[in-house]
């Protein structure tokens, strides 16, 4: 046996026991002609147009490579048992001449809030373990229109991150932690020894099997971070749409408020490419919200990739808190700001936008967030959460996300109708604690249990107030007035920074990769590895169009990804 055949010998074993494939399935390494390894959507389907591949080979490239590193990263929650058959049903059709897409034939993952029929719908949390829902997310026949295989359900924060305060990002109860690609030791400090990363994967989604090259692509969900951080964490390009662009019918909520779908790729070419996949032809009868953002024709946003986007792009530069520290109403300490790293790769970011024609306004900072007076004063008025901020101490942050949690949870429970393993969140937190030695809630529920003290009736019109004030601080006087006041195309965020005032508006924004930035001893005798870092582009609502032409002119330009070695 060459060593070339190890690893394809190992995957075959692996599957095989699994009775995934059969012993006609083990791929020749020496016919090899296209490798999946880094390569974009663009890429795959050239080399299927022109023969060099096909759907299968991708679908057994990627379950190989599932199956030599997942024990490692712990990427996904269930893998399609019939990928390998929906991928030659789609050669068939290419054969016969008949596309159904843009994705037709590439293998895609989905968090495991998004409703799939042939694989159970989990959350991460335990009461769901072996749930199939009846019906099927908007988004999830939107991408099979578009011809994608749905080869996995990738792992997530339990419940979009509404269960505990102090859990881990991408840890749940069904599959324990994710571990992120760039850095998969588990940290080794007394007080986090519990089996998580060293390296945070970041929000709620997971954008590890899309690092690691487990699949194309992979969409997330966004309530306020969870594509951003994940994206940013794992050096890859993703969009966070403006709230209602992207159906949410079939998705388990946190509040309809700020929720959103959207892509998480390795470049903005494929990010682009899946946004338009995700995005309904017209309005979805079951999201109200969908009518928000008119689609671009044919929903082609490959269309606004322009290599020249930078060129007369008027870009702002928050300073005060996302850049420098800033004094906040009500804090005895300056707040935010960056470290020396993280600014060393900001200002390179700025000279290269620059350097490319761009007119950066600086500073251009958001009047909401050094506003005086506290009562107007964004950084002053968080989100309530954790115990901390139970009912009789909520008064100085806002109840959206708990309000909401209890108003659009219970409604989607109910839509599944008899089906549904518990019939209310008081259901749930029951279910959690009869099960808690069985591995439900390790970090608590406290989240849960806030949102669950709500009554959405009694408590309609305070959630309105701090509804209408999240609005006022985040978008009226906040990102709007900013851009407005400087006549902006875009405003300049470091890494994920600028998701909150974004998801509170409703706002879209456009992760690109970046940088890697050294960390800092974790303890004697283990030392930090580099951690990605990028930059990414919010505007005003329905403005995806601008900001993907800008970041793509600056990954073109840049071109700063780098594959985790840690799964070559």
């Amino acid at each position: 046996m060459s060593n070339r055949c190890i690893p394809w010998c190992i995957a075959f074993a692996a599957f095989a026991a699994s009775g995934m494939l059969g012993a006609r399935d083990l791929p020749d390494p020496k016919k090899q002609s296209f490798e999946v390894v880094e390569a974009t959507i663009p890429d795959m389907q050239r080399a299927m147009q022109q023969r060099r591949t096909t759907s299968r080979d991708l679908v057994l490239q990627y379950l190989t490579r599932i199956a030599l590193y997942e024990d490692r990263l712990n990427a996904a929650i269930v893998i399609n048992k019939d990928a390998l058959k929906e991928a030659e049903q789609l050669d068939r059709e290419r054969a016969a001449g008949k596309l159904r897409g843009p994705l037709h034939g590439i293998p895609i993952a989905l968090k495991d809030n998004i409703h799939t029929l042939n694989m159970p719908t989990t959350g991460g949390a335990l009461a769901f373990a072996d749930f199939t829902p009846s019906y099927e997310a908007t988004i999830t026949k939107n991408l099979r229109d578009a011809g994608a295989i749905i080869i996995a359900k990738t792992g997530m924060t339990e419940l979009a991150n509404w269960v505990a305060s102090g859990m881990p990002t991408n840890y749940n109860a069904i599959q324990g932690y994710g571990m992120n690609p760039y850095d998969p030791r588990r940290d080794p400090r007394e007080a986090y020894a519990d089996g998580r990363p060293v390296l945070a994967t970041g929000g709620s989604s997971s954008g590890i099997g899309t690092a690691a090259n487990f699949w194309a692509a992979n969409v997330g969900t966004e309530t306020s971070g969870s594509i951003l951080s994940p994206t940013n964490q794992n050096m890859l390009a993703g969009i966070k749409p403006t709230v209602g662009r992207i159906s949410r019918y079939g998705v388990i909520p946190i509040t309809a408020d700020q929720d959103t779908a959207g892509p998480m790729a390795r470049t903005v070419t494929d990010a682009a490419v899946l946004l338009g996949a995700l995005e309904g032809a017209q309005p979805d009868p079951h999201d109200s919200a969908t009518s928000a953002c008119a689609a671009p024709p044919g929903r082609d946003y490959t269309r606004f990739l322009k290599r020249d986007g930078l060129k007369g792009a008027r870009i702002g530069i928050p300073r005060a808190f996302y850049f420098d520290r800033v004094n906040v109403p009500g804090e005895k300490e300056p707040q935010g700001g960056l470290n020396a790293a993280q600014a060393k790769v900001m200002a390179e970011a700025i000279e290269v936008l620059k350097m490319q024609g761009a007119v950066i306004v600086d500073p251009a900072d958001i009047p909401s967030v050094v506003a005086p007076a506290t009562a107007d004063n964004f950084l002053a008025w968080g989100t309530c959460a954790g115990l901390d901020n139970a009912k009789g101490k909520d008064a100085e942050c806002s109840v959206v996300l708990k309000y909401g949690m209890k108003r659009d949870f219970n409604a989607w429970l109910k839509s599944l109708g008899d089906a549904a393993p518990v019939k209310s969140l008081t259901e749930l937190r029951q279910w959690n604690v009869v099960h808690q030695k069985g591995g439900a809630i390790k970090y608590g529920q406290a989240q849960l249990d806030i949102s669950d003290e709500m009554d959405v009736r009694l408590d309609a019109e305070r959630y309105r107030a701090d509804r209408a004030k999240d609005i006022r601080l985040a978008a009226t006087e906040g990102i709007d007035a900013a851009m407005q006041r400087h006549r902006l195309d875009a405003i300049l965020f470091p890494g994920p920074f600028g998701a909150s005032i974004a998801a509170k508006a409703g706002y879209p924004t456009v992760m690109v990769p970046f940088g890697l930035i050294d960390t800092a001893p974790i303890q004697p005798g283990f030392a930090g590895k580099p951690a990605p870092f990028g930059i990414s582009f919010t505007g005003m609502a329905c403005s995806e169009p601008k900001l993907l032409e800008i970041a793509f002119a600056f990954e073109q330009t840049t071109k700063r990804r780098m594959p985790p070695t840690a799964v070559p």
